[in-house]
């Protein structure tokens, strides 16, 4: 179809069938993301308003269709330090939901990845784990398939209580086999206890995920770097972590500017003396 033919109608046709397409990645069905159906048509828009500057075309059909997508899937939310404390302290110290959802917050690991942890993965003395795969469930099957990323295969350091408490777990449940799951639940079952945790503590509900953004806000408090933030949680470049957590590192304007008076004043001290 010749571009000065193409309508809004067909435009908006064309986005219907995006946003009920599907893909398959790694034997799993899935629709676009929000924030990919987007930059396809902001993609497709840009042709037309190249046709409309420099060929004439009367006016740009994408534009008067409007857009589809998100330009951010989520809003990030995020716990500190206070609110995990208050949301922890719902579950028994020796309970499997107190094990998980520390591991989670004090690694930034995905729930997948989680899930995925075998006996082998653990490295006791080396207080380490090793992330290598992956956890879904599909018509009611269980999938083990790579990370998400090549960077996601990486080895996470645990804090000693972590270790401690991930020790005790094991030691208490000798019919893990070397290989198996450690943890043989589901996202849901985790999402369910979630919801508890929050109802019993009172502390704001966010999402699984969230515990992951959670972690890094901790660590960017402490004064890490991105580049550390990065590898410990397996992202496969460094703009996407200062794309996603850039705005919560602390503006150094200020301490800029103090720093540089310092050197001034004192400069300015000096020259007087002399």
């Amino acid at each position: 179809m010749p571009i000065n033919k193409i309508t809004p109608a067909d435009i908006r046709a064309w986005q219907n069938q995006i946003l009920q397409a599907t893909y398959i990645t790694k034997g799993l069905q899935r629709k676009y993301s929000p924030t990919y159906v987007k930059v396809l048509h902001v993609q497709l828009s840009a042709i037309f308003n190249y046709a409309v500057t420099y060929y004439r075309l009367p006016s740009n059909p994408a534009k008067l269709a409007g857009s589809i997508g998100k330009t951010r899937a989520h809003t990030m939310k995020f716990w500190t330090i206070e609110q995990f404390t208050r949301f922890i302290s719902s579950f028994p110290a020796d309970s499997t939901e107190y094990l998980i959802f520390n591991l989670l917050f004090y690694t930034g690991m995905r729930s997948g990845e989680l899930l995925a942890l075998t006996l082998a993965d653990f490295y006791e003395r080396e207080k380490s784990i090793r992330i290598n795969k992956t956890y879904s469930r599909l018509h009611k099957k269980d999938i083990i398939t790579s990370p998400k990323t090549e960077k996601g295969n990486r080895v996470i350091l645990l804090p000693q209580f972590i270790v401690d408490m991930l020790t005790d777990y094991i030691n208490r449940s000798p019919y893990i086999k070397q290989n198996e799951r450690i943890f043989p639940c589901t996202k849901f079952w985790l999402f369910r206890h979630m919801k508890l945790g929050c109802k019993l503590s009172g502390v704001e509900q966010i999402r699984i995920h969230d515990l992951r953004h959670s972690h890094a806000s901790l660590l960017i408090e402490m004064g890490f770097s991105p580049l550390l933030i990065k590898e410990r949680l397996g992202h496969e470049d460094i703009k996407t972590t200062l794309q996603t957590y850039s705005h919560l590192y602390p503006s150094k304007q200020e301490e800029l500017t103090a720093k540089l008076n310092d050197i001034g004043h004192n400069s300015i001290k000096t020259v007087s003396i002399a």
